[in-house]
């Protein structure tokens, strides 16, 4: 989160706190209703905690201010106040029951909300219900005017993308609502991974879809004899193996996939989905502009793009960004070695690194 903003926040608590008042408890009460009783849930970004007494026990006030959380502490002496960082959640994977997050993301800079909310992915269980309120514009930046606490960060939204995003970091989307000079996001964390991305990226990876054991674990190409992980170590792109937080913020290695519905096999993906998910993937790049994409899996990019693709650089450009094809590297490719994959990672890779020094 914008260091700029908490400290501005630390100093105007109190004074902040006297000028809002909770007008959103119907809200509340529509997502403690989902949550399943007894489940922890979070108030992310609860600053004087208007809203926490209301979400129900147990719940985490969690906010980046010390002097915000004080004040949640007398507003829900019940809760367990927590100062973190939104883009840190300090929460064990799949430990919390639901969230709420009212006006506390739009700190975030925009290509940076991707890894956070995958990181509220990571932290919450399989169908837990999620309210996040964003700014519809086009703004970003510490000069808002008519800010009654100048110098805060802000981040306003297009509403496609905010969506897109929201969808992206592993999240179904249940009610969609711009009025009133906001956007409410209401969804529930599906059975997915998230996008690993964000700005920066030498390489984007992209999977054709998760498996179910990929899903579950929080990473792809998690089965024990995927050799992606050992060659894309092999290939010097990352140095940890199983960690796409790592990869991206260390390595800048992001990760994806065409299409985000978990299955079984590849065989159970649908046309439309493939063609959604080239839209999908298509806008990402375009927006975050990695140095190139590579797709690991030659009969799905030939589903899903191009059915005359070979492996390699790709004549044309992925919406703009060099596009590069390897064969999958799932243990049922056995007549691919890890060696030959190992080229493969190392020979896109160098692609990314030719166009971002352009």
């Amino acid at each position: 989160m914008d260091q700029e903003t908490v400290r501005i926040y630390e100093n105007s608590a109190d004074a902040w706190a006297t000028r809002r008042r909770p007008r959103r408890r119907t809200d509340v009460s529509g997502l403690v209703d989902h949550i399943a009783p007894g489940a922890p849930r979070a108030d992310l970004g609860c600053g004087p905690g208007l809203y926490t007494s209301n979400l129900g026990a147990p719940t985490v006030a969690l906010d980046a201010s010390f002097n915000m959380l004080q004040l949640a502490h007398t507003a829900a002496p019940g809760a367990w106040c927590v100062q973190a960082d939104l883009e840190l959640l300090p929460f064990r994977p799949r430990s919390l029951g639901g969230a709420w997050a009212r006006n506390s993301y739009l700190h975030v800079p925009a290509r940076r909300l991707p890894l956070a909310l995958a990181d509220l992915h990571r932290a919450t269980v399989v169908d837990a219900p999620i309210f996040l309120r964003f700014i519809p514009g086009d703004y970003e930046g510490h000069a808002l005017p008519n800010d009654h606490f100048p110098g805060r960060f802000f981040v306003f939204w297009d509403p496609d993308r905010l969506r897109a995003v929201v969808e992206g970091a592993g999240f179904t989307v249940d009610r969609f609502e711009t009025s009133d000079g906001a956007i409410e996001v209401h969804a529930r964390r599906a059975r997915t991974l998230p996008d690993f991305v964000g700005p920066g990226m030498r390489i984007l990876m992209c999977g054709l879809n998760p498996s179910l054991r990929s899903a579950d674990v929080g990473l792809g190409f998690a089965g024990p004899s995927n050799r992606f992980w050992p060659a894309v170590i092999d290939a010097g792109i990352v140095t940890r193996p199983r960690d796409p937080w790592h990869a991206l913020r260390r390595h800048q290695m992001g990760m994806t996939d065409l299409v985000k519905r978990a299955t079984v096999g590849a065989a159970e993906v649908k046309p439309a989905e493939y063609r959604a998910g080239v839209t999908r993937v298509e806008r990402l790049v375009q927006w975050l502009e990695p140095g190139a994409i590579c797709f690991v899996g030659l009969a799905g990019y030939r589903a899903a793009v191009d059915k005359r693709a070979q492996p390699g650089v790709q004549p044309e450009p992925f919406d703009g960004t060099p596009a590069y094809v390897m064969p999958s590297t799932s243990g049922l490719n056995a007549r691919t070695s890890r060696a030959e994959l190992t080229d493969h990672l190392r020979a896109a890779l160098a692609l990314g690194t030719t166009n971002s020094s352009e």
